[in-house]
Protein backbone atom coordinates (compact mmCIF):
# COMPACT_ATOMS: atom_id res chain seq x y z
CA UNK A 1 0.00 0.00 0.00
CA UNK A 2 1.39 3.41 -1.01
CA UNK A 3 1.85 5.75 1.92
CA UNK A 4 0.22 9.17 2.06
CA UNK A 5 3.38 11.25 2.58
CA UNK A 6 5.27 9.50 -0.20
CA UNK A 7 2.30 9.80 -2.58
CA UNK A 8 2.04 13.55 -1.90
CA UNK A 9 5.81 14.05 -2.43
CA UNK A 10 5.57 12.17 -5.72
CA UNK A 11 2.59 14.32 -6.75
CA UNK A 12 4.62 17.44 -5.92
CA UNK A 13 7.34 16.21 -8.31
CA UNK A 14 4.72 15.58 -11.01
CA UNK A 15 3.57 19.21 -10.63
CA UNK A 16 7.22 20.37 -10.57
CA UNK A 17 7.87 18.50 -13.83
CA UNK A 18 4.77 20.08 -15.38
CA UNK A 19 6.19 23.42 -14.22
CA UNK A 20 2.93 24.07 -12.41
CA UNK A 21 4.00 26.10 -9.39
CA UNK A 22 0.37 26.73 -8.37
CA UNK A 23 -0.46 23.00 -8.15
CA UNK A 24 2.86 22.33 -6.38
CA UNK A 25 2.24 24.85 -3.60
CA UNK A 26 -1.40 23.77 -3.27
CA UNK A 27 0.01 20.70 -1.52
CA UNK A 28 1.90 22.85 1.01
CA UNK A 29 1.01 24.57 4.29
CA UNK A 30 0.79 28.39 4.22
CA UNK A 31 4.08 28.72 6.13
CA UNK A 32 5.91 25.98 4.22
CA UNK A 33 9.44 26.50 2.99
CA UNK A 34 12.19 24.95 0.93
CA UNK A 35 15.69 24.92 2.38
CA UNK A 36 19.10 23.38 2.11
CA UNK A 37 19.46 20.48 4.53
CA UNK A 38 20.02 21.87 8.04
CA UNK A 39 20.73 25.21 6.44
CA UNK A 40 19.32 28.38 5.03
CA UNK A 41 15.76 28.70 3.78
CA UNK A 42 15.78 29.13 0.00
CA UNK A 43 12.06 29.80 -0.53
CA UNK A 44 9.94 30.99 2.38
CA UNK A 45 6.18 30.52 2.68
CA UNK A 46 3.75 29.27 0.10
CA UNK A 47 3.95 32.51 -1.90
CA UNK A 48 7.75 32.65 -1.72
CA UNK A 49 7.92 29.07 -2.96
CA UNK A 50 5.48 29.83 -5.80
CA UNK A 51 7.47 32.92 -6.90
CA UNK A 52 10.80 31.10 -6.64
CA UNK A 53 9.60 28.15 -8.69
CA UNK A 54 8.08 30.37 -11.37
CA UNK A 55 11.39 32.26 -11.68
CA UNK A 56 13.35 28.99 -11.90
CA UNK A 57 10.98 27.54 -14.51
CA UNK A 58 11.38 30.73 -16.59
CA UNK A 59 15.17 30.43 -16.38
CA UNK A 60 15.21 26.65 -17.04
CA UNK A 61 12.24 25.80 -19.28
CA UNK A 62 13.52 22.20 -19.74
CA UNK A 63 13.87 21.64 -15.97
CA UNK A 64 12.63 18.32 -14.57
CA UNK A 65 13.36 15.84 -11.80
CA UNK A 66 13.30 12.06 -12.12
CA UNK A 67 12.57 10.10 -8.96
CA UNK A 68 15.18 7.36 -8.55
CA UNK A 69 13.75 6.02 -5.26
CA UNK A 70 11.45 7.06 -2.47
CA UNK A 71 10.93 6.21 1.18
CA UNK A 72 8.57 7.17 3.97
CA UNK A 73 8.77 7.12 7.73
CA UNK A 74 5.81 8.62 9.57
CA UNK A 75 5.19 12.21 8.46
CA UNK A 76 8.38 12.28 6.34
CA UNK A 77 9.13 11.25 2.79
CA UNK A 78 12.59 11.12 1.23
CA UNK A 79 13.11 11.15 -2.52
CA UNK A 80 16.37 10.48 -4.33
CA UNK A 81 16.07 12.60 -7.47
CA UNK A 82 18.09 13.27 -10.60
CA UNK A 83 17.52 16.87 -11.72
CA UNK A 84 17.93 18.04 -15.30
CA UNK A 85 18.14 21.80 -15.87
CA UNK A 86 18.62 21.67 -19.65
CA UNK A 87 19.68 19.36 -22.45
CA UNK A 88 23.11 21.04 -22.55
CA UNK A 89 24.05 20.68 -18.85
CA UNK A 90 24.89 17.64 -16.76
CA UNK A 91 22.14 16.48 -14.42
CA UNK A 92 22.77 16.41 -10.68
CA UNK A 93 21.40 14.25 -7.89
CA UNK A 94 19.68 15.41 -4.76
CA UNK A 95 18.03 13.84 -1.73
CA UNK A 96 14.88 15.73 -0.80
CA UNK A 97 13.36 15.39 2.66
CA UNK A 98 9.66 16.29 2.77
CA UNK A 99 8.02 16.99 6.14
CA UNK A 100 4.24 16.86 6.51
CA UNK A 101 1.68 18.30 8.91
CA UNK A 102 -2.00 17.31 8.60
CA UNK A 103 -1.54 15.96 5.07
CA UNK A 104 0.26 19.04 3.71
CA UNK A 105 3.97 19.54 3.07
CA UNK A 106 5.43 21.94 5.62
CA UNK A 107 9.10 21.84 4.57
CA UNK A 108 11.35 20.43 1.87
CA UNK A 109 15.07 20.17 2.57
CA UNK A 110 17.57 19.43 -0.17
CA UNK A 111 20.77 17.46 0.34
CA UNK A 112 23.13 18.02 -2.56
Amino acid sequence: MRSVSLAIAEQMIAHYNAQDADAYVALMTEDACEASYRGAVVREGKEGTRAGLKAMFAEFPENRADILSGYELGPYAVLHERVFRSSTTEPFEVMSVYSFVDGKCSRVEFIR
